[in-house]
């Protein structure tokens, strides 16, 4: 398989960036993208020239790093699909294939491909977590939890706080991210504590770190790699809502 890649290249956040064509050749349909960006840096080095930044961890749909926007699409063509994760059948021999990092104000462009998404560690900080004594592990049916709600917790505590719904969003929202963390805890009882205190921090620093606000067109769920429903966001209004009036 050969192909033509329009990369963003940019030297850090203070210089402006620009799109850069490489061909490569030979490239199998089995691979990963990143194992093609692999094949791209090491004939870049070879030659002598700077190879392109990228982030990238555990290569398994897990740690979220692999931020990349392909196509006009965050993560690339497949869905629910990280950029680890996408293999190279889904392109064609002789696609051009355009990538480029996460578009948002808040995910400032630290070099090429690489953002800073420190904005979504602030938002944890500032309620994603509970108050509970340390000790030994309690049994696991020692806290009665519903199943409808242990389940729905358990879909939105699959989040990987990648940004792919901010970089989807055109106001470059991050409800779905803050929605899925405030449901996780809301849902169960050990997140009752810091109820309505964690909305409440929660959505202010989301505010504070620039992101804008909801479109409710949906795009961010279409394109997030672990399929978060939007259904989550919903339920933060209401908690948002909750929490004001009993404020």
């Amino acid at each position: 398989m050969n192909l033509t890649l329009k990369i963003w290249r940019q030297k850090n956040s203070k210089e402006a960036g620009n799109f850069v064509s490489y061909n490569v050749t030979d490239i199998s349909a089995d691979m990963s993208f990143l194992e093609m960006f692999d094949v791209l840096n090491e004939q870049l080095i070879s030659k002598g020239e700077e190879p392109i930044a990228f982030d990238h961890d555990c290569r398994e749909g897990i740690c979220g790093m692999c931020s990349m926007y392909i196509n006009g699409r965050a993560h690339g063509p497949a869905q629910g699909t990280t950029t680890c994760q996408l293999h190279m059948r889904k392109f064609k021999d002789g696609d051009t294939i355009t990538v480029e990092p996460w578009r948002a104000s808040s995910f400032p462009v630290i070099k090429d491909l690489v953002v800073d998404r420190s904005a979504f560690d602030h938002i944890i900080s500032a309620g994603g977590f509970i108050s509970v004594n340390t000790g030994n592990a309690k049994d696991a049916n020692n806290i009665p939890v519903p199943k409808d709600n242990a389940d729905n917790a358990f879909a939105a505590a699959a989040c990987i706080g990648c940004g792919a719904c901010v970089a989807a969003c055109k106001n470059s929202s991050a409800m779905l991210f803050v929605s899925a963390k405030v449901s996780q805890l809301a849902l169960l009882p050990q997140g009752q504590v810091e109820r309505e205190t964690r909305v409440l921090n929660m959505v202010k620093q989301m505010d504070e770190e620039g992101f804008g606000s909801c479109t409710n067109t949906g795009a961010c769920e279409a394109e997030c790699p672990k399929e978060i429903s939007v259904e989550n966001i919903a339920r933060l209004n209401r908690e948002y809502l909750l929490a004001n009036l009993k404020k």
